[in-house]
């Protein structure tokens, strides 16, 4: 172990010395003591300027773009990133990312008035008391989880809002998570504050009791406490963008375009965490808080083609942006000309969690940039909230719009997973699925008529045609037919009555027709396997089914002459 570390050690201060040296070849900040400034850095913020925005995509390969304004771009890079970018030899300029102490209060302790002011940041301590806390001031609305404790100790905290938090509903998910850059925070303190909000105002405000009582909110205010708190749980003044093991959460997921690792890193224990989070609850909508511009971006980040509900995102993140125009000065969250963005056509990154839901998920997760400073100033923080929490409550909302309803088997009535799926529409993965146990479905699509498709295997699949308005939610419950049972037939033709249904000992099958003669009468239980068979060789309009020592369920009387089914019943024997 001795010897591992001063191998590990060794590699390092080389890798040091080497961007010291290229810098110092290449220094064009005027400070001299530029060693100095990065020998103890693991984590480095910088901007250069390039002549055309093609460079993008391979610099997004090497580096963290943060932003790019016009030609200027903004970076960071960790030790084996920088040196990479020093290689391609552009003039650039080191940015002191220190955070001004005298802009962050410290929320240390639950006793506060400062709790009610939403004016600072709380100590790691605080925040998991105060999530905590929550959960047992709320008993009845939310539960406090955490989804994984990372190595520091430190946790990835969720708190579950719901009218029955411990029932699954036939509602939509949505999932609010910030700071997944950790000196990013102002989303910590305005999700905290939207919590809080949310639980104080149930059942005073319609409007949130509304909100409640029709969705399943997760949130998650601090995705990196580890880069939140690099300098100890007390203070975040040593806030960085990665995370403990100085790599970029927001680089690390699974890319549509770039595959599984396209920042050639191991999945870090959050996305790891994160990742299985998704895969155990089928999220509708979602969105990850940045800071560092002002904007609302809609997928796709990692291609320049556009997502099959560019028009809808577009909708969406203008009621967003507008709303909070309404609310703000003139001068905030317009970047990018109007507040609003396709990712891509602000710049390309690949293993983002935005394309990562959208594409694996099947989530509408947006990315949203709150305010330019990272981290802005606490006192502060009340004002960002005040400009941006109608927001935050539309986009909610939005979830509950669209199309919806349960899939079931139209035999059993029992729910099934099916793909939902609108033609001529779904492209790139924007389908969605009907998930177990409910069978529910939630499809957010722009205004317009659509010709939606339900499939699932093992059954017949389905196309209705949908009117969808903004705003609104159209209900349709979808049963689909079970492959062994003649989907023209399961209507009946009126061919064959049953007498009685449900039944018991017997059952009295009536034919209301003269073309029963050589036909064949069968029994079927929902597994497709015939249990009863007749010939019916006479003109006779009544045929006498006896039930004794079949078991109680659903079963189905068929009727069938030449090989073609006539008519088919579904019984029920009680």
């Amino acid at each position: 172990m001795k010897k591992l570390f001063v191998l590990t050690l060794s590699i390092f201060v080389i890798s040091v010395f080497s961007v010291v040296t290229v810098i110092a070849q290449n220094n064009n900040s005027g400070n001299d003591n530029i060693g100095k400034i990065i020998a103890n850095k693991t984590e480095f913020h910088f901007k250069f300027s390039i002549t055309s925005k093609e460079e993008i995509s391979k610099l997004t390969t090497i580096i963290s773009i943060d932003k790019v304004v016009g030609n200027q771009v903004y970076a960071y890079a960790n030790q084996a990133e920088f040196a990479k970018f020093l290689q391609l030899n552009y003039n650039f300029q080191l940015i002191n990312s220190d955070i001004n102490v005298d802009n962050i209060k410290m929320l240390d302790n639950l006793n506060s008035k400062q709790i009610d002011a939403w004016d600072a940041y709380p100590t790691y301590t605080t925040y998991d008391s105060l999530m905590t806390r929550f959960q047992l001031n709320y008993p009845n609305l939310c539960r406090t989880f955490s989804i994984k404790t990372l190595t520091s100790g430190r946790k990835l905290l969720f708190v579950k809002i719901s009218d029955n938090p411990d029932v699954t509903e036939n509602e939509p998910k949505i999932l609010y998570t910030s700071s997944i850059h950790g000196n990013e925070l102002s989303g910590y303190v305005l999700m905290l504050h939207l919590i809080d909000y949310l639980l104080s105002n149930y059942g005073s405000n319609s409007r949130i009791t509304n909100i409640v009582n029709n969705t399943e909110i997760w949130i998650c205010p601090l995705a990196n406490p580890d880069g939140a708190f690099k300098g100890g749980n007390s203070s975040i003044a040593m806030a960085q963008r990665y995370n403990g093991n100085n790599i970029d959460l927001n680089r690390n997921y699974p890319d549509p375009q770039a595959g599984q690792h396209p920042d050639g890193n191991a999945w870090q224990p959050e996305t790891m965490a994160f990742m299985a989070l998704a895969d155990s609850i089928q999220f509708t909508m979602s969105a990850n808080f940045h800071d560092g511009s002002e904007l609302f971006n809609y997928p796709w980040d990692t291609w320049a083609k556009g997502h099959a509900d560019s028009t809808w995102w577009n909708y969406v993140g203008r009621e967003f942006a507008d709303t909070i125009h309404l609310y703000s000065p003139s001068t905030y969250f317009n970047d990018m000309g109007n507040g609003v963005t396709n990712g891509y056509a602000w710049y390309t990154i690949t293993g983002g969690r935005q394309d990562y839901m959208n594409y694996y998920k099947h989530c509408r997760e947006v990315t949203i940039e709150l305010t330019s400073g990272q981290p802005p100033a606490a006192s502060t923080l009340p004002t960002y909230w005040n400009y941006c929490y109608h927001s935050f409550l539309n986009y909610i909302e939005q979830g509950m719009y669209g199309i919806k309803g349960i899939v079931t088997d139209s035999v059993t009535g029992n729910p099934l997973k099916a793909k939902i799926f609108i033609q001529g529409h779904d492209m790139d993965s924007s389908h969605v699925y009907s998930v177990l146990p409910l069978g529910s479905y939630f499809r957010p699509i722009y205004t317009g008529n659509y010709n939606v498709t339900y499939s699932s295997s093992g059954y017949y699949s389905k196309t209705i045609n949908v009117a969808v308005s903004n705003k609104s939610s159209l209900t349709k419950d979808v049963k689909l037919v079970p492959l062994y049972v003649n989907i023209q037939d399961i209507e009946d033709n009126n061919l064959i009555s049953l007498f009685p249904n449900p039944a018991q000992n017997t059952v009295i099958v009536s034919f209301n027709k003269n073309t029963v003669e050589n036909s064949t009468l069968e029994l079927i239980d929902v597994c497709g396997k015939c249990i009863y068979r007749n010939t019916i060789t006479s003109k006779n309009n009544i045929q006498t089914i006896d039930l004794s020592g079949f078991a109680k369920g659903i079963y189905f009387v068929k009727l069938q002459k030449n090989n073609q089914l006539l008519s088919v019943k579904k019984l029920i024997i009680n």
